[in-house]
């Protein structure tokens, strides 16, 4: 099966495409579908992952209703033939990678929280001793257990650039203080249960951003949950602090291509044959895993 690397639903209006997903408008919804498109270091790769976009939306159903009595979601159906007439023409295609979505208006930043320190955390505690200005105990090491889960919003970038780490207060700042408090304590929750829920599942949950917005019933969580493509998942065993850990996000395909030292500046490359077949075992691996069922894509 190749890769959906785009949608072109001609009779629908394109609201927006993103680095995965495109949009349509859907009379008072919007239409999310989820591509097989891949990106890394803020560039999309010329090669996607065929059913990655599957993945990606039948996890993050998963997620929505696990998560439901902590935060609402914006989901309003994920079945297809509930669709208006005009996007349910379009069924073979959207089937089991989109979702009519309530419109929501998008808080302007991403929701991290880390239980584990890597990824740009890392880096910025090597430089500082902090992450996004929390002070953390001198002498952890790559891949450690936090004494406990943080939150360390990051910009959301508006035009597709690169995310950068700001300060809680900066975030407070940029939307409200009351607002900031409440998506801190939204996300801190949301972390702590999937990571418990992970390692019952052999998976430890080393870090993961969230998107929330406001409709009329609130704030909901937004876009995606805890999927390979925000989440950093680590197999339980043989986790070994002290370097890079196996992973089952997009880390295979950032290591491929710091071997083939891409400089990381469009054009983005394509990637082989091998490297799309393992990172696609790896998405479906972590389906499989934290859900108990296996997809077919």
């Amino acid at each position: 099966m190749p890769a959906l690397l785009q949608t072109e639903l001609a009779d629908l209006h394109l609201y927006a495409r993103g680095k995965v997903r495109d949009l349509y408008a859907a009379g008072e919804f919007l239409l999310m579908v989820a591509t097989d498109r891949i990106s890394a270091f803020d560039h999309v790769l010329g090669s996607g992952i065929p059913g990655k976009g599957k993945v990606l939306t039948q996890l993050s159903l998963f997620w929505f209703d696990f998560l439901a009595d902590i935060v609402p979601n914006h989901l309003i159906t994920a079945d297809v033939q509930k669709y208006p007439p005009d996007v349910a023409a379009h069924a073979d295609e959207l089937q089991g990678r989109s979702m009519l979505v309530a419109r929501a208006q998008m808080f302007p930043v991403e929701c991290v929280v880390r239980g584990y320190i890597s990824g740009s955390g890392w880096k910025d505690y090597q430089a500082t001793g902090k992450i996004c200005g929390i002070a953390l105990p001198a002498g952890l090491k790559e891949s450690e257990k936090l004494p406990q889960p943080i939150f360390t919003p990051a910009s959301k970038s508006l035009d597709g650039e690169h995310d950068e780490n700001i300060s809680f207060d900066e975030m407070a700042a940029r939307i409200g203080r009351q607002w900031a408090e409440t998506l801190r304590k939204l996300s801190l929750a949301i972390y702590t249960k999937a990571a418990n829920y992970a390692e019952t599942r052999g998976l430890i949950l080393a870090d993961t951003k969230f998107e929330f917005g406001r409709t009329a019933k609130g704030i909901v969580l937004a876009d995606e949950a805890l999927t390979p493509d925000s989440s950093r998942y680590w197999p339980r065993d043989g986790y070994q602090p002290g370097g890079p850990q196996v992973s089952f996000d997009k880390q295979y395909v950032r290591d491929y291509l710091e071997e083939i030292r891409w400089n990381k500046k469009a054009p983005a490359p394509s990637l082989p044959e091998n490297v799309i077949a393992r990172t696609q075992e790896k998405y479906l691996e972590a389906y499989r895993l934290l859900t108990g069922h296996s997809l077919n894509i």
